[in-house]
């Protein structure tokens, strides 16, 4: 039970999908091995954003009983996820700096994950909202490629930025009522529901599009 809380509490959904996306983009520059490892370091570093946020939201979520989140169930305490990420932490300095990525991807990717906890921490209730998303996804390209000794291409960096910029505006719909309650007022939330799946139809149209026109130029 305690692991699959754990796995609940890194917001399982959108972290395989981000290691996923890892893996792939990895493997048009490393072999099999190599992206795996670097997926590795990736999950490592997105449980220390899944379990920071909920730990920082843990009062927000238990006054909006929101019990599917692991805390407010009692499925762990506090405490067990404070050391999580503690583990989480070192595990993904480690895997980083000691894997494919060495110090340059290592050192993006912990600024990616940085950039993640301060949107935990305080920007997520701000109109700068959207900002920690478009420099952590946007990194993610960025040091696969320098530890692969290369430059992503443009179209690539921006697609993640689009496509990050996108789940932005739909994540927070789900909660959008009782975040304004509650005094989380980012970006989304001031636009309101409708602007937000507006603004977000558009850049899901933008960066599909992006990505069908160049996706024969990934590997090259």
């Amino acid at each position: 039970m305690k692991v699959r809380a754990y796995a609940q509490a890194t917001h399982f959904g959108p972290t395989v999908l981000v290691v996923f996306i890892t893996f792939v983009l990895a493997s048009t520059q490393f072999s099999t091995t190599d992206s795996l490892k670097i997926a590795l370091a990736i999950f490592a570093g997105q449980c220390v954003v899944g379990w920071s946020n909920d730990l920082i939201d843990y009062p927000l979520d238990l006054a909006a009983a929101r019990s599917n989140k692991p805390l407010v169930a009692m499925k762990v305490s506090p405490h067990e996820l404070r050391m999580g990420i503690i583990v989480a932490l070192f595990a993904a300095a480690t895997l980083s700096f000691f894997g494919p990525l060495g110090i340059k991807g290592s050192a993006i990717h912990a600024l990616g994950v940085l950039s993640a906890t301060l949107y935990n921490l305080k920007v997520k209730r701000t109109l700068l909202s959207i900002l920690p998303y478009i420099f952590s996804f946007g990194a993610m390209p960025w040091a696969i490629y320098l530890a692969a000794g290369k430059h992503p291409s443009l179209w690539l960096w921006l697609g993640f930025i689009i496509f990050a910029s996108a789940f932005h505006f739909l994540n927070v719909l789900k909660d959008l009522e009782w975040d304004l309650k509650q005094g989380v007022k980012g970006l989304p939330q001031r636009l309101g529901r409708n602007a937000s799946l507006s603004v977000a139809a558009i850049l899901l149209t933008i960066g599909t599009t992006l990505v069908t026109l160049k996706w024969d130029q990934l590997s090259r």
